[in-house]
C-alpha cells in the first residue's frame, strides 16, 4: 500500500511542477535528479516518468533523456492534468476551457438522457435532484457536491452519445476543483438548485428541449460567474 502512495506524491509534485511552468517546456528531468529531489528510488522515479510520459508531458529525446513538453501535447482532458492545473497559477484559465466545454456538451447531454434514459435513471435524477435542494439548503456542501457529481455522471452516461460518458470524470474533477478551492458559495442559490430540478423532471417527462434549456442555464450561469470574476479582477 505504501508504494503506490508515494508514487502519486511524486507524481503530483512534478505534475505540478510542470502545470505550474516551474519546470517549462524543453527541461530535462532524470531519474538521479527526481530521486534526490523526493528522496526516492530509480524504481519509483522510472515509474514516475512512465507515468508523466504516458499523460503527453514528457517525451524521451537521444541524448538528453527526458525533457518536458508542452501543453499542446498533454493529454488535457486526463482528471490528474485538470486537478494539478487547477492547484496552479494557471486555474482561471483552465476554469474558463472546461467551463466552455461543458458549455458545449452538457446541454446536449441532458437532451440525449431526455430521449435515451431508462425508467431507473429517470427516477434517479429525481431523487438526486430533491436530494440536492435538501442538502443545498441544509448548508451541507460534502453531500451536496457527491449529489451533484452524480446527477452530471448519469446525464452523460445515458445521453446515448458514447463520446459523452468519458467527460463524466472531467466535469466531476471541476465540479470537485471549484468546491474545494473556495469558488462555490456558501450555498447553492435557489435558482441553481430549480434549474437543476428542471432538468431532472425534462428527463423523466423525455422532453429533450427542456432539458437542454435547463443545463445551458446552469452551465451559462456558471460562465457568467467567472466573467463576472475576471471583471472585478481587471477592475480591482
Amino acid at each position: 500500500m505504501a508504494r503506490p502512495s508515494l508514487h502519486t506524491a511524486v507524481l503530483d509534485s512534478v505534475g505540478r511542477a510542470i502545470t505550474s511552468g516551474d519546470a517549462p517546456p524543453g527541461t530535462p528531468l532524470t531519474l538521479d535528479g527526481i530521486g534526490a529531489q523526493h528522496g526516492v528510488s530509480r524504481t519509483v522515479a522510472r515509474e514516475v516518468m512512465r507515468m508523466l510520459e504516458g499523460l503527453g508531458m514528457v517525451r524521451s529525446r537521444r541524448r538528453v533523456g527526458l525533457v518536458v513538453l508542452g501543453i499542446e501535447d498533454w493529454n488535457v482532458l486526463d482528471p490528474r492534468i485538470i486537478r494539478w492545473r487547477l492547484q496552479g497559477p494557471g486555474r482561471d484559465a483552465q476554469l474558463r476551457s472546461l467551463t466552455e466545454l461543458r458549455h458545449a456538451v452538457e446541454p446536449l447531454a441532458a437532451a440525449g438522457a431526455a430521449r435515451h434514459a431508462g425508467p431507473q435513471v429517470r427516477g434517479e435524477l429525481l431523487d438526486l435532484a430533491r436530494r440536492m435542494r435538501s442538502t443545498g439548503e441544509a448548508g451541507d456542501l460534502t453531500e451536496f457536491l457527491a449529489l451533484d457529481v452524480r446527477m452530471h455522471e448519469l446525464l452523460l452516461r445515458s445521453s446515448g452519445n458514447e463520446m459523452f460518458g468519458p467527460l463524466a470524470d472531467v466535469v466531476a474533477e471541476v465540479l470537485t476543483g471549484r468546491t474545494h478551492l473556495g469558488l462555490m458559495p456558501a450555498s447553492p442559490v435557489p435558482e441553481a438548485l430549480d434549474q437543476h430540478e428542471a432538468v431532472a423532471r425534462a428527463v423523466a417527462d423525455g422532453d429533450p428541449d427542456a432539458a437542454e434549456a435547463a443545463m445551458a442555464a446552469i452551465v451559462g450561469e456558471v460562465r457568467h460567474a467567472l466573467a463576472r470574476r475576471d471583471g472585478e479582477r481587471v477592475g480591482s
